[in-house]
């Protein structure tokens, strides 16, 4: 019986998952290991999204199958929030659909539309389901920057020239997981203009539009004009409303590609439970205070991790958006490769960071690092590095 699988012979090795296997490891073992590697949102959920999930948990026919597409109400709630929030007018039957989070909606829609061989351009670092969930479907990726300046379109450019056979699909990821890199609305304008003229789709991870910083919204790629006829985007409540664990996403836009992802996941999914569907319409349509205190707070996050690793020893560019942090190693060690740092940072100063390497060759030489401890835990990490920078030989800019 042959075991070697097609599929599973086309991934690597997970490397974050080794970081993620030693810290779990430290802390069975009673270490105080501060998780600054995967980006799981340590907040709640509001209340009301709770009280909302525990009473339509309690009616007798809330526990059947729900609907794959995602209830009524809820596509109703995500095109309201486009509406208030791009002025961007989408019909919740059809441009519309509910996901069991971003990374299954951009899988799924990979299934759909991907035939092996297919090329399809990707950003270099990514977040791995932007490479491998098209690996998976039996694509073929073509690496493209993730810095969206010239040299993004010349390699678009290039990669229409010599690639066979042509990409036929685009990944975009703004702000970006990892680099946290944003764009504006003209850089969207000049790619749908460039979509339609090769005539590529546009995948778009929107995952972060609601952490971003310094008063300057995130746009929509949808927002740019003519946009649906070649555009798709994906929105998630995991890290808005902290509810990653809930696995509520949306794919929104083009009506060809939602129907493709429509049609497949009524074969895989019968769509997320009910009582966690309703607690979403609540998320979507009631106070949206919250969106902007986890805004608020992720910022100020960010301003103290800076500042404290700054004294640390390890100069940190802050981030514009999303809840991470792209951090070249320290220069004196970036000899040793982000893996390798990482592991020295996990078993030295019991800090978890992810290794830039997990999100691409491009990655190698930074580390993504979570905002996701409270400020205390942030400058107790920024104490530990510092005691090990100390131990390398790195003196601190502190007193």
């Amino acid at each position: 019986m042959d075991n070697d699988f097609y599929r599973i012979k086309r991934l690597p090795p997970y490397v974050i998952a080794e970081v993620n296997a030693m810290r779990a490891a430290a802390r069975a073992g009673g270490r105080d290991i501060i998780d600054l590697g995967m980006g799981n949102p340590d907040l709640p959920p509001p209340d009301h999204v709770i009280d909302k999930l525990c009473e339509v948990a309690r009616k007798p026919d809330a526990h059947g199958y729900s609907q794959s597409k995602g209830i009524p109400g809820l596509r109703k709630a995500q095109a309201a929030y486009y509406a208030r929030r791009f002025e961007v007018d989408l019909d919740p039957e059809t441009e519309v659909v509910v996901t069991l989070g971003s990374k299954e909606g951009l899988a799924s829609l990979a299934t759909a539309i991907i035939a092996p061989g297919d090329t399809v351009l990707a950003p270099n670092p990514s977040y791995p389901i932007h490479t491998y969930g098209f690996i998976i479907a039996g694509a073929s990726i073509r690496s493209v920057p993730t810095t969206p300046d010239e040299r993004y379109f010349e390699a678009l450019e290039k990669a229409m020239v010599f690639t066979a056979p042509r990409p036929s699909v685009l990944v975009v990821n703004y702000p970006s997981n990892p680099t946290a890199e944003v764009v504006d609305l003209a850089f969207y304008e000049r790619l749908v203009d460039w979509a339609k003229f090769h005539k590529v789709w546009i995948l778009s991870d929107l995952a972060y539009s609601e952490l971003y910083y310094d008063g300057k919204p995130t746009p929509s790629i949808l927002q740019a004009k003519g946009a649906k006829d070649v555009a798709i985007e994906f929105t998630s409540l995991s890290k808005t409303f902290s509810m990653a664990g809930w696995r509520i996403g949306f794919a929104v836009g083009n009506k060809d590609l939602i129907a493709a992802l429509t049609r497949v996941k009524s074969y895989l999914d019968y769509g997320a439970f009910t009582p966690i569907q309703s607690a979403a319409v609540a998320a979507l349509n009631g106070p949206q205070d919250i969106v902007e205190r986890n805004r608020e707070l992720y910022h100020k996050r960010r301003d103290v991790m800076v500042e404290a690793f700054a004294r640390a020893g390890w100069d940190i560019p802050p981030p514009p958006a999303s809840m991470f942090a792209w951090a070249p190693l320290p220069p004196a060690l970036k000899h040793m490769g982000s893996l390798e740092f990482s592991k020295q940072l996990l078993t030295q100063a019991e800090v978890a960071v992810a290794p830039g390497v997990g999100y691409g060759e491009d990655g190698e030489g930074y580390v993504r690092i979570a905002m996701v401890e409270n400020e205390q835990r942030l400058r107790q990490a920024a104490r530990n590095i510092k005691r090990y920078l100390q131990g390398m030989g790195i003196n601190s800019s502190a007193p």
